[in-house]
């Protein structure tokens, strides 16, 4: 029986194999397997056929040339065109060209190589005075406005390859760890967190009682952790917090995973700087992560390749909350940092309060564990953390992953598995009502996994468009998804 990863990497080469059409496949070429291949002496002057998008015409005295894109790169293909062929194109017609496929005639310009047009059938046109996108530069507010159509911009483009290269990453990793994929519900009868921050299904009637939108898949997946030891799921989330910040999002995809059989937070931990570092590795190496660094621009390409070096190259630290508070004082007292809301013991930490414990403290990712009681939801395991705290306040076993620059972009915990510890905390919650008998409420089922075989368990959950906000130094999470939705706003 071969080893695992060879299987993985039999499995993920053959699919990949798949994204580059051969001539005989029924669909047309890409156009990145074109222009990322070299151009062999049996394939010289090929004839092909190619679909996609007119970025640009350029007419001539005696011919036209044409840039072509069909999103499988972010560079266009240059096709050289009769002025009768080109008469009918502008920016965004779609077209399917047939032609020689060969060295450049100049040679010296951006592209080798390009298609001598033989012939050019339009699909689709587009008006040129109607048609919204325009080769000048327009801002990120105006394409938000135009969801349907910003993906054609090469940097948009990039995101949803980006995306994709992050999750089939993933895929492969988990398969490697032993995780099975499974598929939580998008409509629950609880709030996950407790919040309260939920979208309401109505008609009410039609399940009997009320029903939500998803928070979060976490208690799903841990009633399947009670069968099979190591699972995931990437799925859809909705949060009704009304909230217009650049990092928050009413619908987003979150990465959750559960493991049981563990009695510490040191398991999960390596996992995720273990998961980082090959989706890291993954992007780095690849096409994708070249046009990544193309789209940024010549300065926020240099910040993001050390911003990728330093999850891969610099130490992973740990640090519990009470001696991060501790840290935090002391750079206040020292005039090392002025923050707008003073770090104190029982208080969540700010945005600032985390960017400086990983950009200036560490220089790097920092997990800080073990936050008060009083912070975390009502799952959470009390810690066994030898560190003191102040007025002896109680602690959970949990964490945040900090990074440099955005803060923090993981939370886990260990969950509590004990029956009565549980519903303890959720009566004191308000969420569990009753003496323990039919009365539990809606989350009777959860409670019912710690009667019969339960397990210590943990698990963590990383928002999938936080995460490609932050390795593609996209400011703004509403640019890191095709269609976002936040409050006030769900266009398209």
């Amino acid at each position: 029986m071969l080893p695992l990863r060879p299987i993985v990497r039999r499995i993920l080469s053959r699919s990949f194999q798949t994204c580059h059409y051969s001539s005989t496949s029924i669909f047309p070429r890409t156009i990145s397997s074109l222009l990322h291949s070299p151009l062999s002496d049996e394939r010289a002057n090929e004839t092909v056929t190619v679909a996609g998008w007119v970025r640009s015409v350029r007419r001539m005295k005696n011919v036209s040339f044409a840039h072509v894109s069909d999103g499988s790169t972010i560079h266009p293909l240059q096709a050289v065109l009769t002025k009768e062929q080109s008469e009918n194109l502008s920016m965004g017609t779609s077209v399917k060209i047939t032609g020689e496929w060969k060295e450049s005639v100049g040679g010296k310009g951006q592209q080798s190589k390009e298609l001598l047009a033989e012939k050019v059938e339009v699909l689709g046109k587009a008006d040129p005075l109607t048609y919204p996108l325009q080769k000048k530069y327009q801002t990120p507010e105006f394409l938000r406005t135009l969801l349907h159509l910003r993906q054609r911009i090469p940097a948009n483009t990039n995101l949803l390859h980006l995306r994709s290269n992050i999750i089939s990453t993933l895929t492969a990793f988990f398969v490697e760890h032993s995780f099975i994929q499974c598929h939580t519900p998008i409509i629950t009868s609880s709030d996950c967190e407790g919040a309260g921050e939920v979208f309401a299904i109505v008609p009410e009637k039609f399940f009997n009682t009320p029903k939500y939108l998803t928070v979060s898949g976490q208690l799903h997946l841990e009633a399947l952790a009670a069968a099979v030891p190591r699972v995931w799921t990437l799925s859809p989330s909705f949060r009704a917090e009304k909230s217009g910040t650049t990092r928050h999002l009413s619908e987003f995809y979150m990465l959750e995973v559960e493991a049981a059989f563990i009695d510490t937070l040191d398991p999960l931990v390596a996992l995720i700087e273990d998961m980082v570092k090959t989706i890291v590795r993954s992007i780095s190496t690849s096409r994708v992560g070249k046009e990544t660094l193309s789209t940024a621009g010549e300065d926020k390409a240099v910040q993001l390749e050390e911003r990728w070096k330093g999850l891969l190259e610099r130490p992973w630290s740990r640090i519990t909350y009470t001696e991060a508070i501790s840290r935090l004082g002391l750079a206040a007292e020292q005039k090392e940092v002025q923050f707008d809301i003073p770090a104190v013991w029982g208080a969540a930490l700010q945005a600032e309060h985390e960017r400086f414990l990983a950009q200036t403290v560490f220089n790097g990712p920092v997990f800080v564990t073990d936050y008060p009681k009083s912070l975390k939801p009502f799952y959470m395991l009390p810690s066994v953390s030898t560190v003191p705290t102040p007025g002896e306040g109680e602690t959970v076993a949990c964490f945040d992953l900090l990074v440099p620059a955005v803060g923090e972009l993981i939370g886990g915990s260990l969950r509590e598995y004990r029956y009565d510890e549980l519903l303890t905390e959720m009566r004191r919650h308000g969420i569990a009502v009753g003496d323990g008998g039919e009365d539990e409420g809606s989350l009777r089922w959860y409670l019912e996994l710690r009667k019969w075989g339960s397990t210590r368990h943990g698990g963590f959950g990383l928002g999938l468009d936080r995460l490609v906000c932050y390795l593609a130094g996209v400011e703004n999470i509403r640019e890191a998804t095709a269609f976002p939705r936040w409050v006030g706003r769900c266009d398209c």
